[in-house]
């Protein structure tokens, strides 16, 4: 940023602090915030578009259809020779990201990431790559967002209801949807939801959606109108269709990360990239429909065209068969996300918005399919809005946002014809995935780290608490080989405090000495040179790992033990000591700060 510019924000911002109230300013930054993540959805969606033109222009039209399999192996290299050798830093992985950021760097978030994404995505997709643009875009506007409350001054609560902001805005001016993309930021980024918190959110999902009118005007992602009416006999098989949805979005989750597991075993970038890129390219060429996003074979299923959106392939010349037809779409639910994994493994940037809602139609379209053809109806069911509902109880299952998948598909089909079936399906899949799978494919790692911001406020505190900030130091510590004239001399004497660490000579923590457990024998010489430290020695009540223990379970074993202290150790060695007093303070101090 330049001196000019930085020095007109500088001035703006002491003028809006002699002029402004802080939820006045609050509004203005928000609806700033909502224009910029407007303009990053535009920018990026522009750029994928230019060079999916340019791939299709007359220069290599001739040789498209033979080689297109290979252009999604091209952008991820471009993208991986970006990262590694312009960018030179690792950009994250989109919306676990922007959470890590929240849960554990304050919603701080570093400046290369406000154009990192916005390069790499649209390369690795405008080539073919088998993700989508809309975690990008929402990591992109989020890092903005996240560095101008800190240009501002804002604290920890406001910066977090600012990222959530450039969510809304980025899934507003994506989808046209600006009621969904505010539920999107609440469940996803665990927002409170209060009018304070409501009313940016919604002037950024506003100002966002306006700046996506004005360069894209009424173009919409998703082309559909609904037609067929929901009838209450097709309630049991929208039920029916819930149980399927939570059963493909466990497969999602599980292959997911085990594709994330694999690809971590290989050390080498370059052969993650052969690995990645060859298996991807084998899969589009066998299965055309995994090229890109995916949004045009979700458009074509909308509309029943179930011919267009299996594309050329090798059965062809069997595509009279229902059946056939079905197993194809059995199949582009099936491999939709080893496409997804192997294109982020190789070293792609994308999210799985898109591949979830891909991954959603082709399910239901699969399912209607399924039902009118078995004979057992009088009346077959509505194949587009099976398709529908389908995106909805994938998405609900695998994000676990399943108001965000009622809204946004209700607002992208102009009514809300579909709100019952939308919420028996959601609700069922969310319910069953939720019992195998507890945590998103966005918040799993986070989850099992224990970095993962919940609605659970107490959850939420412990999570963001800096352990190594209430870590005290200041304890002399005795060596295991000492004897009692040498704790006197060394320990009691120099220490202002009644408890000693004891530690062998590579700083291994054995135990502890109390005040207590010598004060009786402490004036008597002659047993200074009798009495060693292994004989006054206790066990400490418990220990704290920092590798290990997260802040909950500090806290447990605060309460466990009814300790005042406790040892920390890093590998076995000793570290430290935390008391209750100082966590309980630091927890106090934290509620405060992340309460808006």
């Amino acid at each position: 940023m330049s001196s000019k510019v930085t020095a007109l924000l500088t001035r703006f911002s002491d003028w809006s602090t002699r002029n402004l109230s802080h939820q006045q300013f609050l509004m203005v930054l928000s609806s700033i915030i909502g224009f910029l993540a407007g303009l990053v959805a535009v920018g990026i969606k522009n750029f994928t578009h230019y060079i999916q033109r340019l791939l299709e222009d007359e220069f290599i039209v001739n040789y498209h259809n033979a080689f297109y399999f290979i252009f999604p192996v091209i952008g991820i290299a471009l993208t991986v020779f970006l990262i590694k050798y312009i960018i030179k830093k690792d950009i994250g992985n989109g919306i676990p990201t922007v959470l890590y950021a929240i849960s554990k760097r304050q919603g701080i978030m570093r400046k290369f990431q406000s154009y990192a994404s916005l390069i790499t995505a649209p390369l690795t997709v405008g080539f073919g790559g088998s993700v989508g643009l809309e975690a990008p875009t929402v990591a992109t506007g989020a890092s903005i967002s996240s560095n101008l409350s800190r240009l501002f001054k804002m604290n920890q609560a406001t910066r977090t209801l600012l990222i959530g902001c450039a969510a809304a805005g980025a899934m507003s001016s994506l989808f046209k949807a600006p009621i969904a993309a505010i539920i999107f930021a609440i469940e996803i980024f665990s927002l409170d939801l209060t009018l304070v918190s409501m009313i940016p959110l919604l002037i950024a999902s506003v100002s966002a959606i306006l700046t996506s009118y004005f360069f894209f005007g009424n173009d919409i992602i998703l082309h559909y109108q609904l037609s067929d009416q929901f009838d209450i006999s097709e309630v049991p098989f929208y039920a029916l269709l819930g149980v399927l949805a939570a059963l493909c979005s466990i497969y999602f989750g599980k292959v997911y990360f085990k594709f994330a597991e694999l690809f971590r075993k290989i050390k080498s970038g370059f052969f993650r990239l052969i690995a990645g890129g060859l298996g991807l390219g084998i899969l589009i060429f066998f299965i055309p429909p995994l090229y890109g996003e995916g949004y045009d074979v979700i458009n074509n299923l909308l509309q029943e065209n179930y011919l267009f959106a299996l594309q050329t392939n090798l059965f062809d010349a069997y595509l009279d068969n229902i059946w056939v037809v079905i197993l194809l779409l059995a199949g582009l639910v099936v491999f939709k996300v080893i496409a997804t994994s192997l294109t982020l493994g190789a070293g792609g940037v994308g999210g799985i918005f898109a591949p979830v809602l891909y991954m959603g139609s082709a399910m239901g379209h699969c399912f209607a399919l399924i039902i009118n053809n078995l004979g057992l109806l009088n009346n077959p069911i509505s194949v587009s809005n099976f398709t529908l509902v389908g995106m909805a109880g994938v998405m609900a299952g695998i994000m676990h946002a399943p108001l965000t998948a009622i809204f946004l598909i209700a607002e992208l089909t102009g009514g809300y014809e579909l709100f019952v079936p939308l919420m028996i399906t959601a609700a069922i899949s969310f319910v069953v995935t939720s019992r195998f799978q507890p945590h998103s494919v966005y918040t799993m790692e986070l989850a099992q780290r224990g970095e993962l911001l919940t609605h659970n406020k107490d959850q939420a505190v412990l999570t963001l608490l800096n352990i190594q900030q209430i870590i005290e130091k200041n304890f002399v510590t005795l060596n295991i080989d000492m004897k009692l004239g040498d704790v006197i001399h060394e320990g009691v004497i120099k220490s202002s405090r009644n408890l000693f660490p004891v530690i062998d000579e590579n700083r291994k923590f054995l135990g502890i000495i109390l005040l207590d457990d010598i004060r009786p024998i402490m004036f008597d010489q002659k047993m200074y040179n009798e009495v060693k430290v292994s004989d006054i020695m206790q066990r400490a009540p418990e220990i704290i790992d920092l590798r290990k223990d997260r802040p909950r379970e500090i806290m447990t074993k605060f309460q466990e033990t009814n300790a005042w202290n406790l040892p920390v150790v890093e590998d076995g060695k000793y570290v430290g000591f935390i008391s209750k007093s100082k966590l309980l303070t630091a927890y106090r101090q934290k509620l405060i700060e992340v309460t808006v």
